[in-house]
C-alpha cells in the first residue's frame, strides 16, 4: 500500500466526523491512519478540547486512530494533527452551507479510471468550500464501490458465478476472510487519499450511512441462496467492519453517540445542530428481501427523531429515495419471466417495491408526522439512482415534504433512455398516504424529469430561509429551490 503525507507523516488521513453541535462548541471525531510502530498522532484543538487518542484497528501493518475534539463556534475554529492546521467552519447559528454527495465510484475498473475525469465533480466541490466553507458534507451510499471484493480470492470469485441454488455449499475461510479484509482495507485507503476530496474530507465534518455497494450490489434484496450463504455473510461482516473504521470513525464497543443502537445491528445516526438536525437511517444493515430495516432500524430512527429538537429543521439522508416512480409496475411486469431478471434486486432495493409498502408508508408517515404534529420542516436527501430530480409530496397541512436527489459524484451518468423511462414512470403518480399524492419534478431550470449528469447537491440556510441547488457537470448550476 502506497502513499504517504509528508505533511503530517500519517499513512492516510484525517477525516473529520460530525457529532453535533450546541452553544458550548461543536464536537467532531478525527481519524487518522498510521503506519504500524509509528508514533502515535498528535491532535490539537487550540481554544478547544481533544481527548486522547484511541486506537480503533490494527490490521495490515497499519494503526487506525480516532480522537474526539470539541472546537469553539468561531469563523477561525481549527484542529491539528501532529503540527498541520486544519481550518473548520463550526458556527452554525446562522448562515451555513451543507453538501450532499453520493455514489462515488462505478461497479467495475473504479481503480483503473483517471483522477483527472473521475473527480471532476470533487475538484468543483473543493473550489466551492474555498470560496464559501461548508459546516457539514453529508454522503448518501456507496461511498466504495466494492463490487470487485469477489476478485480478491479465487474462492470468492468462484462463488461469484454459481447458480443462488449451489452458493451455500462454499465454506468462508480464514484465508478468504483476510484477502477480503485486506481488499476493503486498500479501497478505503485509496479514498481517503482521493486527491479531490482528500481536503475536503479534513477540513468539512462528515455524516455518512452506507448503501449496496459499500457492501456488494444489491445486499439485502437477494433470494436467501445467496444472501444467507457463507461467503456472502462473509463480504458483509468484511465490509461493516471497514465502514465502521472509515465511515463512522467507529469500532465496536467504540460506537459515537450518534448511534442510538448501541448493539451495533442498525448504524442509524442522529446528529443535532442549532436549527438543524440531520437524521441518517440505515437502510442495509437489516435489509431483507421483504423488509428495509428491521426492528433495531426502526427504534433507532424513531428515537433520532424524538431527540431532535422540535422546530429545528430536519434533514433526513434516506439513501434510496423516498419519493419516486410507481416501480411496482415494472417488478409485475418481471413477474411474466420464468427466472429473476437482472434489475429485481435494483427494484427491491427500492422503497417502492411491492415487498416494502407497508414499511414506506411508516417512514413517509413518520415524515409527515415530524413536519405537521412537531412543526418542523422536514427535507429528504437521497442517490442512489445516478440521475438527479426532485419530488414532493403534499402533506395535511398545506405543506409540502420535498425529496432531493443528488447522483452520482463519479459515477457515469446512465444511458439517457433511463432517464427518459423513469420520466415516464413518474407521470403515473403514487399515494402511498391516502390523499397524498407524489409528483416528481424537473430540477429548477431543466425540463425533463431526470437530469442525467453527475451532481452534487448543496442545502443552505441565509437570512433564515432554506433553499437548494444542484452543481450538474454539464448544465451547471441549478436556479435555487426555495424549501420552505
Amino acid at each position: 500500500m502506497t502513499g504517504h503525507d509528508g505533511k503530517t507523516g500519517l499513512a492516510a488521513g484525517p477525516i473529520l466526523f460530525a457529532r453535533g453541535a450546541d452553544e458550548h462548541g461543536a464536537r467532531m471525531a478525527a481519524v487518522a491512519v498510521t503506519r504500524q510502530g509509528d508514533p502515535t498522532p498528535v491532535f490539537e484543538a487550540p481554544g478547544g478540547a481533544a481527548g486522547e487518542p484511541v486506537r480503533l484497528g490494527a490490521l495490515f501493518g497499519h494503526e487506525v486512530w480516532r480522537c474526539d475534539l470539541r472546537l469553539p463556534l468561531s469563523p477561525t475554529a481549527a484542529y491539528g494533527v501532529n503540527g498541520r492546521s486544519f481550518r473548520v467552519a463550526t458556527d452554525m447559528s446562522g448562515d451555513l452551507a451543507v453538501g450532499f454527495v453520493s455514489c462515488n465510484g462505478q461497479e467495475h475498473d473504479d481503480e483503473a479510471r483517471s483522477h483527472e475525469d473521475r473527480d471532476v465533480m470533487w475538484r468543483r466541490l473543493e473550489s466551492e468550500h474555498g470560496r464559501r466553507p461548508f459546516a457539514l458534507l453529508l454522503h448518501g451510499g456507496d461511498q466504495l464501490y466494492a463490487d470487485e471484493a469477489i476478485k480478491a480470492h479465487p474462492e470468492v470469485e468462484r462463488w461469484g458465478e454459481l447458480p443462488n441454488e449451489e452458493r451455500p455449499g462454499v465454506a468462508w475461510t480464514a484465508e478468504m476472510a483476510e484477502a477480503v479484509r485486506s481488499y476493503f482495507f486498500r479501497r478505503y485507503l485509496d479514498l481517503l487519499r482521493q486527491p479531490a476530496a482528500a481536503a475536503l474530507f479534513a477540513a468539512v465534518p462528515s455524516l455518512m450511512i452506507w448503501d449496496d455497494h459499500d457492501i456488494f450490489d444489491g445486499w439485502g434484496s437477494h433470494p436467501p441462496g445467496l444472501q444467507e450463504s457463507p461467503v456472502a455473510l462473509g463480504l458483509f461482516a468484511a465490509a461493516r467492519e471497514m465502514f465502521l473504521l472509515f465511515q463512522l470513525g467507529a469500532a465496536d464497543g467504540l460506537l459515537p453517540e450518534t448511534c442510538p443502537d448501541r448493539t451495533g445491528r442498525s448504524f442509524t445516526q442522529g446528529a443535532h445542530f442549532p436549527g438543524l438536525s440531520v437524521l441518517l437511517p440505515d437502510l442495509r444493515s437489516e435489509r431483507r428481501p421483504d423488509r428495509v430495516m428491521g426492528e433495531a432500524g426502526w427504534a433507532a430512527f424513531e428515537a433520532t427523531l424524538m431527540a431532535a429538537p422540535e422546530g429545528a429543521r430536519r434533514i433526513v439522508v434516506s439513501s434510496v429515495p423516498a419519493l419516486g416512480p410507481r416501480l411496482s409496475l415494472v417488478e409485475a411486469l418481471l413477474d411474466f419471466y420464468p427466472r429473476p431478471q437482472q434489475y429485481e434486486d435494483d427494484l427491491r432495493d427500492q422503497w417502492q417495491s411491492r415487498a416494502h409498502r407497508a414499511e414506506w408508508r411508516r417512514f413517509l408517515a413518520l415524515m409527515e408526522g415530524e413536519a405537521v404534529c412537531r412543526r418542523s420542516p422536514v427535507t429528504v436527501v437521497s442517490g442512489e439512482i445516478h440521475l438527479a430530480t426532485r419530488g414532493t409530496m403534499h402533506l395535511r397541512d398545506g405543506s409540502q415534504l420535498h425529496q432531493l436527489v443528488a447522483s452520482g459524484i463519479t459515477h457515469p451518468k446512465p444511458p439517457r433512455a433511463m432517464a427518459i423511462g423513469l420520466g415516464l414512470l413518474s407521470r403515473l403518480g403514487e399515494s402511498p398516504l391516502k390523499g397524498r399524492k407524489i409528483r416528481l419534478r424537473p430540477l429548477p431550470g431543466q425540463r425533463p424529469v431526470y437530469t442525467a449528469d453527475r451532481n452534487y447537491l448543496v442545502v443552505e440556510r441565509q437570512a433564515g430561509a432554506w433553499h437548494a441547488v444542484w452543481e450538474l457537470e454539464d448544465h451547471g448550476r441549478t436556479p435555487a429551490l426555495a424549501l420552505g
